[in-house]
């Protein structure tokens, strides 16, 4: 089961990254977006069309189409940490890395750095963080997108600070969300 989670993630981050590169310009970080957003939206009108079809595989699916953080198995959590170790020690390992590509592909490659495989070793990290999370806890999206953009905003560019920062505050952020979620659904509103 755990294998068939990573497959997925590695094939949807390799498709990406091959729609991505068939763009204008190559990979680069508009193209990725934009690849991501359209693989999204097919991923999503498939699985939508699937629950049309068969409402009993609407419970199974649920999970997938929003996340949750009940019901979890102890037993995956621990299957899956050596990879979400493996991915954040490569993600901390790149920080410097990562700050200056920030700076430009040009200027990265003046200052000697080898691009290519940082965004190869970055991707690894990203399959690694990505897909563990996912086969944890399901696709909880938004903390993907504000919190790093938060981080960034708090402490600097340095990718070296914003790595860590993000993950825990994203974890803070997770909780808080779903404690609050609870708190409001308990509320009787009769």
């Amino acid at each position: 089961m755990l294998g068939s989670r990573w497959q997925g993630g590695a094939i949807a981050a390799g498709l990406v990254y091959l729609f991505a590169a068939l763009g204008p310009g190559g990979v680069t970080t508009l193209n990725l977006t934009l690849a991501g957003t359209v693989f999204s939206t097919l991923i999503s009108t498939l699985t939508s069309s699937l629950l049309l079809l068969n409402q009993q595989t609407l419970e199974r699916v649920r999970f997938w189409l929003a996340g949750s953080l009940v019901g979890g198995d102890l037993d995956l959590v621990g299957q899956v940490l050596p990879f979400l170790l493996a991915g954040f020690v490569l993600a901390l390992g790149l920080g410097r890395q990562i700050t200056t590509l920030s700076l430009g592909e040009g200027v990265a490659k003046g200052l000697g750095q080898n691009t290519a495989w940082i965004k190869i070793l970055g991707a690894v990290s990203v399959v690694f963080l990505v897909g563990g999370s996912v086969a944890i806890a399901g696709p909880i999206g938004f903390l993907g997108l504000f919190v790093p953009h938060l981080m960034r905003f708090l402490v600097g560019v340095d990718y070296r600070w914003i790595l860590p920062y993000a993950a825990v505050s994203g974890a803070i952020l997770l909780l808080l969300a779903d404690i609050c979620a609870r708190l409001l659904i308990s509320l009787d509103y009769s």
